[in-house]
């Protein structure tokens, strides 16, 4: 099965049309969250990846759009875009969102959380010391992750002639591609970066895909219209800041 693997959306539907373009063939969607928030087309957003996805998760802007989380935890610009946000969206896309949970397990193999098992809400999964602290609440072998926008992943290997021993394997994919072997000998955790705000100095969508009957990851990055959600953003009214750094991958 070829799995379409996406996440942190943010309402950014040139950015979201065109990953869905350039993934090539696929058989589902698995969205790690935050489908709606900062961006200027949450409705069109939500319609696509309800279309496309059979695993989907909330994400800290989701709740907050829906109200669900404290708005005064965001900065003013993140606060205001969520409140518009929550604002245009239509009843039964509120009544959905609603029902989705920030982690779930898929099947005894796979999960998937927005931040991280130990707290799907809010952690950034970004560091060693942290996947380590997270390996140690798995049941399942992977779990898929966002709400840090980087595209990242890390391994545990395990080696039975020599009991189990941590070796990490931290990939940041900035530009280009990159294959992660996720063999029966590994767990892991998988970022696959943000679609509609990119933060790792890297302005193109991210995404990637997953292989199950090949056992890998595929890091992809896809170049899209900024400027048109850009103009989009502004005539929403939305943040000045938060329309200029899609420009920069900030």
């Amino acid at each position: 099965m070829r799995i379409l693997l996406v996440s942190d959306i943010h309402s950014n539907l040139v950015a979201f049309e065109t990953v869905l373009q350039s993934a090539g063939s696929f058989d589902t969607i698995w969205c790690m969250g935050d489908t709606i928030g900062y961006g200027p087309r949450p409705n069109e957003c939500v319609e696509l990846i309800r279309e496309h996805a059979i695993v989907i998760i909330s994400g800290n802007h989701d709740l907050a759009c829906l109200g669900r989380i404290d708005l005064n935890d965001f900065n003013t610009d993140a606060r205001k875009a969520n409140i518009w946000n929550g604002r245009q969206l239509h009843n039964d896309h509120t009544i959905w969102m609603n029902d989705l949970l920030p982690q779930i397990a898929i099947d005894s193999c796979y999960a998937l959380a927005h931040g991280s098992p130990r707290a799907p809400v809010w952690e950034y999964l970004l560091s060693v010391e942290a996947a380590v602290a997270n390996f140690a609440l798995m049941s399942q072998r992977g779990c898929f992750i966002g709400h840090s926008h980087v595209q990242i992943g890390f391994r545990q290997m395990s080696y039975a002639e020599h009991g189990e021993r941590f070796m990490p394997d931290l990939r940041r994919v900035s530009s280009g591609s990159a294959v992660v072997d996720l063999s029966d000998h590994c767990r892991f955790f998988i970022n696959p970066g943000s679609v509609g705000q990119p933060r790792d100095q890297e302005p193109r969508a991210a995404y990637a895909i997953l292989d199950t009957d090949a056992a890998t990851v595929t890091f992809a990055r896809a170049a899209y219209a900024i400027a048109q959600t850009q103009r989009q953003m502004a005539e929403c009214g939305l943040p000045t800041a938060l329309i200029r750094r899609l420009e920069y991958g900030m």
